[in-house]
């Protein structure tokens, strides 16, 4: 048991520290129905650490770190640009675009660099189980920050992602509140990406939002969900990864996709019928009434 805390306690923290920020902005994702926005960001990210890594910087140097926050900034702009009243075509196709693009320069760049095949596994599952504590503390930090950014603003940034078309008809600014979203969102994502990689913070985004959402109706309730829900198999993943001997990273994707089933069958077995919660009441379109999502 001491050496599990003592190999595992870094690693641990640092997914508590991940669930805490990417639950609730994954409720942002699910309200925005751009659900791989994340996943094209953080391949941005990538794009920019393969770049830093092909002109001579560590995967995991300072000097790759900016690389890989330009591009995503970058990414940024072009998101909250692209954001219309009235889209000709769903902005999830830009992102799908953005992300395949992204990838695919991303693997002709480690194409071009010794040991590339190694590196994009790392940037595809990161280095989770030997993250140490300055890592972890200078995370919390700057995530602290930007939660505490979020807070400040979440009037607008809810009503935003909740119901586009009537804050363009209130008159905010959508395009700039949009770009502070996904300024923040970048700094998260290039942070996250650099210690957890691609896949694992795409699922502590998406998971416990969708846990959230499947079990419960205000945005307040769904938050609190999601939260238990990485905790819980955060915690499950780790210890499967040590007493089984298996790859940290890709063992809590895989422990996220059983916590995504689990919810699923709690939500039939408390009754919930497809578009409603029960003993709730949503308006016949099946969507949550607006006024039960406030924090």
């Amino acid at each position: 048991m001491t050496e599990f805390l003592s190999l595992m306690a870094a690693p641990f923290v640092a997914c508590l520290i991940l669930t805490g920020i990417h639950a609730y902005l994954g409720l942002h994702v699910i309200e925005r129905e751009v659900i791989f926005v994340d996943l094209a960001l953080a391949q941005l990210a990538a794009f920019g650490a393969t770049l830093g890594f092909l002109w001579g910087f560590g995967l995991h140097s300072n000097e790759g770190y900016v690389i890989a926050l330009v591009f995503t900034l970058l990414g940024a702009a072009v998101f909250a640009m692209t954001r219309l009243r009235k889209p000709v075509v769903p902005q999830e196709a830009l992102i799908g675009v953005v992300y395949a693009v992204s990838a695919a320069a991303s693997i002709l760049v480690l194409s071009r660099a010794p040991d590339g095949g190694e590196e994009l596994k790392a940037l595809l599952v990161g280095h989770l189980l030997f993250v140490e504590w300055h890592e972890v503390l200078k995370m919390a930090l700057l995530y602290g920050a930007i939660g505490v950014i979020h807070w400040m603003v979440r009037k607008p940034l809810l009503a935003i992602s909740q119901d586009p078309e009537a804050s363009f008809a209130r008159g905010l600014r959508v395009r700039w509140w949009d770009f502070l979203f996904y300024a923040t969102f970048g700094f998260v994502v290039t942070s996250s990406v650099e210690m957890a990689g691609v896949l694992l913070v795409f699922s502590f985004l998406i998971v416990p939002a969708v846990c959230g959402a499947l079990l419960a109706k205000s945005i307040g309730k769904r938050l609190a969900v999601g939260w238990a829900a990485g905790v819980l198999t955060s915690m499950a993943g780790i210890s499967a990864s040590y007493w089984w001997d298996l790859p940290t990273g890709a063992t809590v994707v895989c422990a996220f996709g059983v916590c995504l089933l689990l919810c699923a069958v709690i939500r039939l077995l408390l009754g919930y019928n497809e578009g409603s919660h029960p003993r709730g009441r949503d308006d016949p379109t099946g969507r949550t009434r607006r006024h039960d999502t406030a924090l």
